[in-house]
């Protein structure tokens, strides 16, 4: 033994594998290798199992259900809870103006947002699984359920005529009417929405976000960024604009902003552009600094007070005309069932927004659930949104989801748990009771321009754009498709049209999917695409073909496409071909141009062998209808033919299907195989299927694939497997026999060869009518 007792002598070559094993067919393998016996259960036990109880398993459902029974009992109380509070507070502050500023997405009046900022908090507490998600309203969904609520209650329906006293009529707007009437219908559409994420939580269709793809979000959100921006405008600038929904509404509505540029207010302007500028200033040196900075600086709250006590002091609404919040009711509103009627108008934007909302918070969940390491469940989370909404909805609040910003300040602040939250609440409680009315002088545009600032991740996704074209193009068409429709056709329909887009190029990959011919990569058992690599070497006589897709009814004819490309012939036409050579052959024994004997066909003596005159090569449809037996006379198809007859050369004598990258196959699909494996078989090209999964032989025997002639042992568990099974057949095959020579002579030379049994002419005529009748037969 050498020092440190490891064994004396040299060691083992580490990068170099020499594996001796025997050649595996599928039979072989099975022979050797038992199955696992795979017993499914029966619906009765399915049945029972699911309907069976136990007390361990109603506390795990119960868990399930209310996930803060896991983890309260956990909670550190001396490590969490300062660091909690302390979050708590400065996302309850964030969640406070932003609620009322994203009431205004909405087109509520502005109470209403502080209370879609607290309702939902109280619920998620209970059923969330997320410990850093700030659960309330978010500026698309908030856009998304505003565009549904000025389609169904726009300014034109709540005119009325007013006489001035000097008899005039004027037409004015029921506001009081109006308001009422949108608050009915954004808490209308927040209960439907809940209802619709109940019943996908309670199906376990939580995968559906999964077809919602990050390019295609990254894409409608930045849309819906550009869509929110302008709606705000308006609002900073104080210019009034018919309210635009559908499709090119933003298009309408910046064309009527220009138009009525000249109307706007001064002091509203300047109280905007200030307010971005700072916000986003300070944003920036809380991104730059948030190492440095133990909590980042709550600017939105500290501008908001800054320009409610200039616009109180300055009496800025009396003076230049400034819009003003104006009134923020008090307390809370006794809760008020859905107008159920109104569900079949809005159950089409009921669904995109449930999926949306649900996308978004479950996003944002994911990335914190990785960074602290704890899990995410899909299903509840629908669950526990279906149920938040439910219950907001029912207090006249709208939609609710998490906003990136305010999470971020909650988990950035020390955020631990959902304690944090619930402290939150409570600061939008206080604001709701006691501090609404302290806000009734706070400009419009000031709270416009906090949502301004809050989009600048969104627009910053535009450079995502050139990274995901470098890197996928597919990606980046179904980012730039989903944001152009999103814009031109409206947020609804955009996100449909982007989702579709997103399918298609799926199915158009699918359909169209990579394949190559592969090469052995010598002294090794890979084998790669020859037209990459090189030193790749296809093995003599064999052709094998990669197939990198599921194989179904939509890319059958990519199949066989590439079929083609890969070995180089058509095997139908080289079928077709030799049968009409053979008819030739026929034609010419017939009249006396050719004899045929028990080895092979020789030309007449003393004649001039006419079957190479032209002959034209075209497929003859009536030929090609006669059922015809090729002849049994042996014939080197790759030789010069004693007819002037086309026959595509076949330089392979196996093929060999690379099933490694197949996931499954239809019923098309093992139709389409079998005809492919009987085509080349009838031009003496054996066909075999390699590195396949399981579930493929099961498939095919399932659709009665194998029979007496296709059997299981052209089947292989590699592709080295089935390329030395091919060579060790092609040794032990004796390919020269004489007989073999002798055609292959004759067919070279169109001089009649001396047979040494030819016998008499009478032999040679009745071989002749033998041959006839094979032919004919």
């Amino acid at each position: 033994m050498a020092a440190g007792g490891r064994p004396a002598g040299p060691m083992p070559d580490l990068g170099r594998y020499v594996v001796s094993r025997p050649i595996y067919s599928e039979p072989a393998f099975q022979e050797e290798n038992e199955k696992r016996a795979q017993l499914q259960p029966t619906l009765r036990d399915r049945v029972q199992r699911a309907c069976s109880c136990s007390r361990k398993k109603a506390f795990q459902i119960t868990k399930s259900f209310f996930p803060i029974l896991e983890w309260l009992p956990k909670y550190r109380v001396k490590e969490w809870l300062i660091s909690d509070i302390i979050s708590g507070v400065s996302t309850g502050l964030v969640a406070t103006l932003q609620g009322l500023a994203f009431a205004l997405l909405v087109a509520v009046p502005l109470g209403y947002g502080l209370y879609s900022a607290f309702f939902p908090l109280l619920t998620y507490f209970f059923l969330g699984t997320s410990r850093h998600l700030s659960a309330g309203p978010f500026p698309v969904v908030s856009l998304m359920v505003g565009s549904v609520v000025l389609t169904m209650a726009p300014d034109e329906k709540f005119h009325i005529m007013s006489s001035n006293a000097t008899g005039l009529n004027k037409t004015l707007i029921d506001t009081a009417s109006r308001d009422a009437q949108r608050v009915v219908i954004a808490s209308t559409l927040t209960f439907l929405v809940g209802i619709i994420q109940l019943v996908f939580g309670a199906l376990q269709i939580g995968f559906i976000v999964r077809y919602l793809a990050d390019p295609l979000i990254g894409g409608f959100t930045t849309a819906a960024a550009f869509q929110v921006f302008v709606s705000q405008l308006k609002i900073v600038l104080n210019v009034s604009t018919k309210n635009y929904n559908g499709i090119l509404s933003i298009i309408y509505t910046l064309i009527e902003i220009f138009q009525r540029i000249g109307t706007t207010n001064i002091a509203d302007l300047i109280a905007g552009l200030l307010t971005i500028f700072v916000c986003m200033v300070v944003k920036e040196i809380n991104d730059r600094f948030k190492h440095k900075i133990p909590v980042p600086i709550p600017i939105e709250v500290i501008v908001t007070i800054v320009a409610t006590g200039i616009s109180y002091g300055a009496d800025l609404e009396k003076k230049y005309n400034a819009g003003i919040v104006k009134t923020i009711p008090r307390g809370f509103l006794p809760p008020e069932p859905p107008a159920v009627s109104m569900f079949s108008e809005m159950i089409a934007a009921g669904f995109s927004i449930a999926v949306v909302a649900y996308a978004i918070a479950v996003s944002v969940a994911k990335v914190y659930a990785t960074k602290h390491d704890y899990p995410i469940d899909g299903n509840q989370e629908f669950i526990a949104f279906g149920i938040s909404n439910v219950f907001a909805g029912a207090f006249s609040c709208f939609v609710a989801t998490t906003a990136l910003s305010r999470t971020a300040v909650q988990e950035s602040t020390g955020g631990k748990t959902q304690v944090a939250s619930i402290i939150s609440a409570g600061i939008v409680l206080i604001a709701i009771v006691a501090l609404g009315k302290l806000l009734e002088p706070l400009q419009k545009s000031v709270l416009a321009a906090v949502v301004i600032a809050n989009l600048k991740g969104m627009f910053m996704q535009v450079f995502d754009v050139p990274r995901l074209w470098r890197q996928n193009k597919v990606d980046a068409m179904i980012w730039i498709f989903t944001f152009v429709a999103s814009i031109i056709l409206g947020l609804d329909l955009g996100l449909l049209a982007g989702l579709v887009f997103g399918l298609l190029t799926v199915v158009v990959r699918v359909q169209f999917p990579s394949w190559g011919g592969l090469g052995n990569v010598p002294g090794t058992d890979l084998y790669k695409n020859v037209k990459n690599y090189k030193t790749v070497v296809e093995p003599e006589g064999v052709k094998i073909l990669r197939f990198s897709s599921p194989i179904f009814y939509a890319n059958i004819d990519g199949l066989k496409n590439s079929l083609k490309s890969t070995v180089g012939f058509d095997a139908v036409r080289v079928h077709n071909k030799r049968l009409k050579a053979l008819r030739m052959i026929q034609k010419l024994i017939k009249k006396g141009k050719l004899k045929a004997t028990k080895n092979g066909i020789i030309s007449d003596s003393g004649t001039t062998n006419e079957a190479f005159e032209p002959y034209e090569d075209l497929d003859d449809p009536e030929d090609l209808k006669i059922p015809t037996k090729e002849v049994e006379i042996q014939v080197d198809w790759n030789s010069e033919l004693p007819v002037k007859v086309n026959v595509p050369r076949v330089p392979i004598h196996s093929l060999i299907f690379d099933f490694g990258g197949v996931s499954f196959l239809d019923v098309v699909a093992v139709r389409t195989m079998r005809m492919i494996v009987k085509e080349f078989e009838r031009i003496d090209v054996s066909v075999y299927i390699a590195s396949h999964q399981d579930n493929i032989i099961t498939k095919l025997e399932q659709c009665g694939f194998f029979d007496d002639n296709i059997r299981k042992d052209m089947v292989f568990l590699t592709v080295h497997d089935a390329v030395l099974y091919i060579q060790h057949e092609m040794m032990h095959r004796d390919l020269q026999d004489p007989i073999f020579e002798k055609i292959s002579l004759m067919q070279e030379s169109k001089e009649p060869i001396d047979f040494t049994e030819t016998g008499k002419l009478d032999d040679e005529l009745d071989v002749q009518e033998e041959a006839m009748r094979r032919l004919a037969s």
